[in-house]
């Protein structure tokens, strides 16, 4: 079986690694040095999370409410 599930990857500038966040799962987060490294944390993070969601009985949600990135302009 697979599942989806939607991920923000972003980079963090002062510690330069990239993060990721997984909304569905209770905002879930983790990074790596390359977005790579990163996707490949998030994956392992995702299984980890399933199975201690099977173990306690915890529903997750099939995809979540989509995620959508935005920018807005502010005038300063």
């Amino acid at each position: 079986m697979t599942r989806s599930f939607q991920v923000i990857l972003e980079w963090d500038p002062q510690d330069q690694v990239w993060v990721t966040h997984v909304p569905a799962l209770n905002d879930l987060s983790t990074f790596g040095d390359s977005r790579e490294e990163a996707l490949e944390q998030t994956r392992e993070a995702i299984l980890g999370y399933l199975e201690a969601a099977v173990r306690e009985g915890i529903e997750v949600p099939s995809l979540g409410s989509e995620v959508e990135l935005i920018q807005l302009d502010i005038a300063v």
